[in-house]
């Protein structure tokens, strides 16, 4: 018998435990969906004030993956009896939309298993720090859970799946990992989200503006094609995008074009480039940033070598994420130094040995700790690498349940094959149909696009290994 906020749990009931996921996002409630497939009992923590919080906060975005790439099968089961009708599985989805007509209707059936404002704080085994080894794989898992209106409470459970994501803890400006000098001070100058220009106040903040974007993921793309869009408006005459890249331009830097499978993500790429050659951005390349230097209201960015460049009034830094793991640190983690991601992921994923090409699918294997019962998942799974897409987290969160649930045989089969690309990574912005027939952006992949093949066990071929 187990005894949640008492100190003793019997270890023979560790199987009657539920399964505790932490985060309420696409992965993380796919996970529950997978989970309550099986028969396990999930219960979701998320630290936002609803369902898909992360995912609400960049509304505006839209995503370069259709409908179709972007829900769970086993989620849409749990659906179907409440009468939800999947959108339109060729148009593409904001995150708004996402988080309205998936997630939220998902977290809606699965009901009180999804608890909100629910904030976990620590992750670890009943009884035993990091350090002790004795029974310790006999132990419970247990969380320790901040609840908004102040409440603290401690659950047991069979095992976490940590799909908390990496929204919370986006990089710093510096190129060396550290926050630039001067970055912080400079706060009211600069995000590092993207800014909804449809909303007037935000507008007009960036509207005339002189603006540094640093990076060179569809992140960045997608900023430089929207202050593209503002200065080509009559109330955004004269806005200017200096583009911030630590590297040098190649055939690459624009992404795959019309050779990337995801035609939307191609099209992204190709509109950054066009405000490139438009006069719309400025790219400066080879800049490392070391500090941030502020001159009356605006700021000068200077680089390790001692450039400095003009002034500009706002800065958006776009230089990705990294994973929190602050929570648990009292596990014993499998993580590559580089990346922070999983050791057995992180070469398939690893940005130093691949400039393009689909990332090989995987699941528990790849996942597994030496913490038995701890599963990393989603976005979190990449550490600091940009190469996630929905489906991967989705193929993951599969494999882990039946893992859980005893089923090692459709564990480790592989259920998907992903698309060829000439760069991966997250959202960006798609309102234009015509992607496929924008011009070659210079990808280094396929050269004609291919439909993403389900239930096929062959990884697809990447030309970036």
């Amino acid at each position: 018998m187990s005894k949640q906020r008492g100190c003793l749990v019997n270890t023979t009931a560790t199987d009657q435990l539920p399964v505790v996921v932490i985060g309420a996002g696409p992965a993380g409630l796919a996970a529950a969906a997978h989970l309550v497939e099986r028969g396990l009992e999930p219960l979701v923590l998320e630290a936002g004030p609803a369902a898909g919080a992360a995912v609400r906060e960049w509304a505006h975005v839209r995503l370069f993956s259709t409908w179709g790439e972007v829900t769970d099968p086993a989620a849409e089961k749990l659906l179907a009896p409440t009468g939800w009708v999947k959108p339109d599985a060729k148009t593409y989805p904001s995150g708004g939309d996402w988080a309205e007509e998936y997630l939220e209707p998902l977290a809606d059936v699965l009901g009180d298993r999804v608890r909100t404002g629910a904030t976990v704080t620590g992750v670890s085994r009943a009884g035993r720090d990091r350090v002790v080894d004795a029974e310790r794989e006999a132990q419970p898992l247990v969380v320790h859970v901040a609840y908004a209106a102040g409440r603290e409470e401690r659950l047991f459970a069979r095992a976490v799946i940590d799909a908390s994501g990496t929204w919370s803890t986006p990089s710093p400006a510096g190129a060396s990992g550290l926050t630039a000098l001067g970055e912080k001070a400079a706060a009211d100058r600069v995000t590092y989200r993207l800014p909804e220009l449809g909303d007037p106040s935000v507008r007009s903040r960036y509207a005339g503006k002189r603006t540094a974007v640093i990076g060179s993921g569809a992140s960045a793309f997608t900023a430089l094609a929207s202050l593209a869009e503002l200065a080509r408006a009559e109330d955004g005459a004269g806005a200017k995008a200096v583009w911030i890249l630590r590297r040098g331009i190649s055939g690459s830097t624009f992404g795959g074009g019309t050779a990337d499978q995801l035609p939307a993500r191609g099209a992204l790429g190709l509109a950054a480039k066009a405000a490139v050659d438009e006069g719309h951005a400025d790219a400066v390349t080879g800049f490392r940033t070391e500090a941030f230097e502020r001159i009356g209201d605006r700021l000068v960015l200077v680089a390790e070598d001692g450039r400095r460049l003009d002034p500009v009034d706002e800065v958006i830094v776009l230089t990705g994420f990294r994973p929190d793991l602050s929570f648990l640190d009292e596990l014993r983690l499998g993580l590559d130094e580089r990346l922070q991601a999983p050791v057995g992921l992180a070469p398939l994923i690893d940005p130093n040995q691949h400039s393009c090409g689909t990332v090989y699918p995987h699941g528990v294997k790849e996942l597994s700790h030496p913490e038995q019962g701890l599963y990393l998942v989603g976005m979190k799974s990449y550490g600091r690498a940009p190469t996630f897409l929905a489906l991967t987290g989705y193929e993951q969160v599969r494999s882990v349940a039946a893992a859980i649930a005893g089923d090692n045989e459709s564990a480790e089969r592989v259920e998907l094959v992903l698309p060829e690309t000439g760069v991966c990574g997250g959202a960006g912005l798609f309102d234009q149909p015509e992607t496929s027939e924008a011009a070659d952006g210079g990808g280094c992949c396929a050269p004609s696009p291919a439909l993403i093949q389900l239930g096929i066990t062959t990884p697809a071929p990447s030309c970036g290994s």
